[in-house]
């Protein structure tokens, strides 16, 4: 078992108090993780400028290289975390036995991370559309007209409240660092393994260790890292999200409510389609906000529900370690019945049928944890309250629209994958300004372009573009500083 201290500006912290991290089915101790409070953080975020002074020591290039080198160590190297060392594979053991996420899973989740900084360049140059990120250093550059531009960075960090249910949303915080802009995180409970063993490979790789904080504690922490930090993001639910919401400092990402629409001009082929219905539902098991909640067509269905169901209905439940494992446990018994008990009640609204009551139990409870095995359920309209429901297991309610109602039906979008070629639809779904991601044809949900923003542009969150101008004398005195530097 391995003990994780809290870092403060890259100095492990010898904690008083500590939790356990354990075992979702034997509830044995994984490791223990050192405790802080919202007075540590409120006192250490005054240093905060001095993090973005340290990643200002490197060039934007010399950044570049050593974030390549975290991404080759995070995804291969054995690496110092806590007071020990964690291989690749106890890294997957550890946050599989915490998380409940089967181990193949977990390893996808770790891929999708490296994939990210190894292609930090690409992913950057199409964040800022191709601006020289010497700009976004300096705060001000050529930008090829001979126009001045500016870009200042508003925050020194980027504070960040981590989730338990899916650690491929990591991917959202990792181009800060790239951006010279520190880390100041509180790791989820029973997901501390990716924050600490990229934390890790990033100071193996030679950034400075001075640039990051983990915070593992209680909701002191957390609001403490939201009220304090000049720029912060949360994971959470939608009142998550409703709490936060126009509030320009805080980025919120909650439920995705994703969903496949089928044209009239594709439905009738409805058929072609049910391979990427299907992984759209279910990868990752359903945990992501990238997952489909919702299918939505005029007609056939029942016939849709029905397949769907007829190709998930009947997973069952399997060890994390077996490679095929489709669903992953729900850590906390209490989380899966309420959320049945929640799923129950949808059932029991008119015009809505279960497609999975004939594939046997829903609810499994073991002695430590339960299982939610997936659901399909039909409705017969949008007024369907479970028209817009989403759970985090494998669940997805196929909606009865008409194609003319739709856009204006489906609420926030956060991926929308639209089954059409009808031309003067997809411009109508292009203007949609409550679809986050628009996929024009057979594109999962779940499938995303690395090399394009996610719920909103780092850049944008973190920089703001402002008016620069310089003097011709100043121009000259600038340059001469510089060579002379």
């Amino acid at each position: 078992m391995i003990t994780l201290s809290p870092l403060r500006w890259g100095k492990p912290y010898k904690s008083l108090e500590f939790q356990d991290v354990i075992h979702f089915e034997t509830g044995a101790p994984i490791a223990k993780i050192g405790q802080v409070n919202g007075g540590m953080v409120q006192m250490d975020i005054r240093k905060a400028p001095q993090a973005r002074a340290a990643l200002k020591r490197l060039s934007s290039a010399e950044l570049m290289e050593k974030v390549a080198k975290a991404a080759q160590l995070f995804e291969t190297a054995t690496l110092n975390v806590g007071d020990g060392q964690q291989s690749v594979d106890d890294f997957v053991h550890q946050q599989s036995a915490s998380t409940g996420l089967p181990e193949h899973m977990c390893r996808g989740n770790m891929m999708k991370n490296a994939f990210v900084l190894h292609n930090m360049p690409k992913i950057l140059d199409c964040l800022t559309r191709g601006l020289d990120l010497e700009i976004f250093s300096r705060g001000y550059g050529e930008e090829g007209r001979g126009v001045t531009v500016s870009f200042q960075c508003q925050s020194p960090i980027l504070g960040a409240v981590l989730p338990n249910n899916s650690p491929g949303v990591h991917t959202l915080w990792l181009p800060a660092v790239a951006l010279q802009v520190g880390l100041v995180l509180k790791p989820g409970s029973q997901e501390p393994w990716t924050p600490y063993r990229m934390i890790a490979a990033f100071i193996e790789a030679g950034i400075p260790a001075e640039a990051f904080c983990l915070y593992p504690g209680s909701h002191d922490v957390g609001s403490t890292i939201l009220s304090k930090s000049p720029r912060a993001m949360i994971f959470g639910s939608a009142q998550t999200v409703q709490q936060y919401a126009g509030n320009p400092r805080v980025q919120a990402h909650g439920p995705g409510w994703s969903k496949i629409l089928l044209g009239d001009d594709c439905v009738d082929q409805w058929e072609d389609y049910l391979d990427m219905m299907v992984e759209s539902v279910l990868s990752n098991s359903g945990r992501s906000c990238i997952n489909c909640s919702g299918i939505w067509a005029s007609r056939h269905t029942k016939e849709i529900a029905a397949a769907i169901a007829e190709r998930i209905g009947g997973i069952e439940i399997k060890p994390p370690s077996d490679p095929t494992s489709q669903l992953a446990a729900f850590t906390n018994p209490a989380m899966a019945t309420g959320t049945w008990s929640m799923v129950q009640q949808d059932f029991a609204e008119s015009g809505v049928t279960d497609m999975t009551a004939g594939f046997g139990t829903r609810l499994v409870e073991h002695e430590r944890c339960a299982y939610l095995r997936p659901v399909v359920v039909h409705a017969d309209g949008p007024m369907r309250a479970v028209a817009m429901k989403e759970y985090m297991f494998p669940f997805v309610s196929v909606v009865e629209c008409p194609q003319k109602q739709m856009i204006g039906a489906i609420g926030p979008t956060l991926v929308g994958t639209a089954l059409t070629n009808d031309s003067s639809w997809i411009e109508e779904l292009t203007d949609a300004v409550h679809i986050d991601r628009l996929n024009i044809g057979p594109i999962p949900t779940s499938k995303l372009n690395w090399l394009q923003p996610h719920e909103g542009n780092l850049i944008d969150f973190l920089f703001r573009s402002r008016a620069y101008q310089i003097a011709p004398i100043a121009v000259r005195e600038l340059a001469t500083a510089t060579t002379n530097s």
